[in-house]
């Protein structure tokens, strides 16, 4: 087992592509070709996890929680990240981040805390936009259908829950080889005239080497004229938190009862009570004020998220109910989603989560 073999797994799951562009998820020290001793899982990658990554014979951490953010332009060990990051250098301890690319995907983070709350009909609150490419290309009919399959298995033209989308129509291409070329039809130096088909499909931007590749390999020309276009079109999927609904309206203390419950709370900060059950619930893991006009605009009854400002509160405007839950307690399942993913793939593998506990929030009382 190589580290190489555990990211090529995470990033099939939440592929890089789909991290914020403030971001730095991904591999951030030690090298993919490493052997891998073990896994331990946290929600941030500090120096006690490292060293209890260390204690288990196990030279892999993976965090939700990039432990570089920001540009660093020392490495003293003069703060928590220099610490974590000497430590992990030493003793050769690869850490790896899968950060708001796993935010990002309805099954990730928020369908996590989605899970626990008993939350169905779950849909994705604000889609991404830019996610999804068109490719056209140009195809004699005699190997169209071969160049569409390769396409399909490849993972082209899946929009939705419907599959082995693609459109074509017919034209005239043409082309003149120069003398050293080897054209599939016609006579080097000529200009030659061949009824092609033009075949167009859409797919997510993540899978842009597999199908090029795939096109390659089918197309018979020697040389592809093709198109890449970046669309506008929202991925339903991909995107940043999810509204969903409650098997049963509740009243907002029987609610707020299980979210104690479900995320083990001692406090939850909150705007005003409405005079109203919940059925439509809103949630967001981590910093989520940003999206309380997105809650509005969907119909939430309530929002969930954490790190709400005191004047982020009046932006309920008596419409929802806002529930901060901290934003460590509302990612701290994250680390069993990651174990999960991986477990399914390596059952017999050395995955364990860390017995530290990283929250830099304390409550007194």
């Amino acid at each position: 087992m190589k580290i190489k073999d555990i990211v090529a797994i995470l990033e099939t799951i939440a592929p890089l592509s789909l991290q914020e562009e403030y971001d730095n998820a991904g591999l951030i020290t030690g090298q993919a070709g490493w052997g891998c001793t073990g896994i331990v899982v946290a929600l941030d990658a500090t120096e006690a996890v490292i060293e209890d990554a260390i204690a288990r014979n196990a030279n892999m951490v993976i965090a939700h929680h990039p432990i570089v953010f920001k540009g660093l332009k020392k490495i003293n060990g003069y703060n928590y990240v220099e610490k974590a990051l000497i430590t992990a250098i030493k003793k050769d301890i690869a850490i790896y981040a899968i950060h708001t690319n796993l935010d990002n995907i309805i099954q990730g983070v928020n369908g996590r805390m989605a899970d626990k709350l008993g939350l169905i009909n779950r849909q994705i609150l604000v889609p991404k936009k830019g996610i999804l490419k068109k490719i056209q290309t140009y195809v004699p009919v005699s190997h169209i259908e071969n160049v569409r399959e390769a396409l399909f298995n490849a993972g082209a033209g899946s929009i939705g829950a419907y599959s082995d989308c693609s459109f074509t129509s017919v034209g005239i291409g043409s082309f003149k080889g120069g003398e050293a070329t080897k054209p599939f039809v016609g006579q080097p130096g000529k200009r030659h005239y061949e009824e092609e088909q033009k075949l167009e499909m859409i797919f997510e931007g993540w899978k842009e080497r597999q199908i090029m590749e795939a096109l390659y390999s089918s197309h018979p020309y020697e040389e592809l004229a093709y198109d890449l276009i970046t669309l506008d079109n929202k991925l339903q999927s991909i995107g940043t938190g999810i509204i969903a609904e409650l098997p049963e309206a509740m009243d907002a203390s029987a609610f707020f009862d299980l979210l104690k419950s479900a995320f083990g709370l001692k406090i939850i900060r909150h705007s005003p009570f409405l005079s109203k059950k919940l059925t439509k619930i809103a949630i967001c893991g981590g910093s989520g004020s940003f999206l309380t006009s997105s809650a509005i605009a969907a119909g939430a009854d309530i929002f969930v998220t954490a790190d709400i400002k005191y004047h982020e509160f009046f932006d309920a405007n008596g419409q929802l109910i806002l529930a901060d839950i901290g934003h460590y307690e509302s990612e701290q399942y994250t680390q069993d989603l990651i174990c999960d993913v991986l477990q399914q793939k390596f059952p017999t593998f050395a995955i364990q989560k860390t017995v530290v506990q990283t929250n830099p929030v304390q409550y007194w009382g």
